[in-house]
């Protein structure tokens, strides 16, 4: 039974999220803009704060404030079909998007899935939310950091070593030794891409698996 309170939550969640990359983030291009900074360059910071406080900070909420992942997942679908639309029709939000791939579109797509996966298929809400928070969260910190080194998307050791300083004590906290695990190995996995299959799939996907056989060794 959904109750009001979910359906209100989702919906400030909802409106936070828009609000955030439909005026935030552009305000937030426009100055990166003035400051010298290149436009690849402000795009994708600005990709990576949509990872950490829509997604990641979503991810957090979720399993104290619903009580199945239905509504969430419903709503990353929304936002799916949002962000692919300006790719159809060539019109995009060039503030956070980008022409050569749809992978914001993954990332709505695998945070619900996600997190709706590992949530039923555990009954616990934390193995469907520590998944979209690797991906949310340290994947920003690694894109963070090689764009300030590099000044443009690129995969560096550096940024997994930083994905893994972040990701290790979250998933500890949250599910102990399996959840540091889970989250050293993805940091290793993020570093690598598979054409269209890039590490907003592979990510979430990897810390699932780890997190659910992991259980079993240590008996958690």
């Amino acid at each position: 039974m959904i109750s009001p309170e979910e359906v209100i939550i989702a919906i400030v969640l909802f409106a936070w999220i828009l609000l955030l990359t439909s005026f935030l983030t552009r305000k937030l291009y426009d100055l990166m803009i003035r400051r010298g900074l290149e436009h690849g360059v402000a795009v994708y910071y600005n990709r990576k704060i949509v990872h950490i406080f829509a997604g990641g900070l979503v991810a957090f909420i979720a399993p104290f404030h619903f009580e199945s992942p239905l509504i969430p997942s419903i709503f990353a679908a929304i936002l799916a079909i949002m962000t692919y639309i300006p790719h159809r029709t060539g019109k995009l939000l060039y503030w956070f998007q980008v022409p050569e791939n749809m992978y914001e579109v993954h990332f709505c797509i695998m945070w619900g899935v996600g997190l709706a996966a590992g949530w039923l298929l555990t009954g616990n809400p934390w193995f469907g939310a520590l998944p979209i928070i690797f991906m949310s969260i340290g994947d920003a910190v690694t894109g963070l950091l090689r764009n300030a080194m590099f000044k443009r998307r690129t995969k560096s050791w550096w940024g997994n070593l930083a994905m893994a300083i972040t990701t290790i004590p979250i998933g500890a906290t949250i599910l102990g030794i399996p959840g540091a695990i889970a989250a050293l190995i993805c940091s290793f996995v993020e570093h690598y891409e598979f054409g269209v299959i890039d590490d907003n799939i592979t990510v979430p996907l990897t810390a699932l698996l780890l997190l659910i056989a992991l259980t079993h060794v240590f008996n958690f």
